[in-house]
């Protein structure tokens, strides 16, 4: 009986290493290598499903050689910054990264090249189901684990610069409305087509 308890205890140990070992990390425990920029000027607003934002990234070259030799991939993703996320429980920042809501629109993902130490460049057209809010840009460097190793923003480390505007769709599309009116008229224009031909059923058969 005292060795399988013994057993037992040593896998919920192995399993609380393993755990700790391969469990997501902390944002605090990043470190900010890459330089991100977004085309939006501060306090800007733009329409979702309409503006374009244009995203750069690349290491920061005032740092050493090999600074990036783990990184595999990088993630860039739009972030709420903290005026949209009070009161908003589901926009909570942790520092847990399996647990942080801060960034949950994702703008593009890439192979990272260490060789190649050309700026990233891509845009972006905003999807229509992003939501009103005030927003940053978040880029993530990953390793060959899909773990976050290092990062970089377009706003300053208490997210107060260079923030702007997103507004969502409101209300219905223009086309959309002409489509309805096109099928209502289309729909009466039927109806009297197919009393009219009735019409002329019972004339016949008389």
């Amino acid at each position: 009986m005292a060795s399988r308890l013994v057993v037992v205890a040593s896998l919920l140990v192995l399993c609380c290493l393993t755990g700790t070992c391969y469990g997501k990390g902390h944002f605090s425990s990043l470190k900010k290598t890459l330089d991100v920029t977004a085309s939006p000027k501060k306090g800007q607003v733009l329409k979702a499903g309409i503006d374009k934002i244009t995203v750069t990234w690349g290491l920061n070259k005032t740092l050493p050689a090999g600074t990036d030799s783990a990184y595999q991939t990088v993630k860039v993703k739009l972030c709420y910054a903290p005026i949209s996320q009070k009161d908003r429980a589901w926009r909570k920042t942790e520092d847990d990264l399996s647990r942080d809501k801060t960034c949950q629109h994702k703008i593009v993902a890439k192979p990272y090249d260490a060789s190649n130490k050309t700026v990233n460049r891509f845009e972006w057209v905003i999807e229509r189901d992003v939501p009103t809010a005030t927003y940053f840009v978040r880029a993530y460097a990953f390793d060959s684990n899909d773990a976050e190793v290092a990062y970089g923003q377009t706003t300053d480390a208490k997210k107060t610069t260079n923030l702007f505007e997103i507004q969502a769709i409101i209300g219905r599309h223009a086309s959309l409305d002409i489509c309805s009116i096109c099928f209502s008229v289309f729909s009466v224009m039927s109806l009297f087509v197919f009393f009219y031909i009735e019409k002329r059923k019972g004339k016949v058969s008389k």
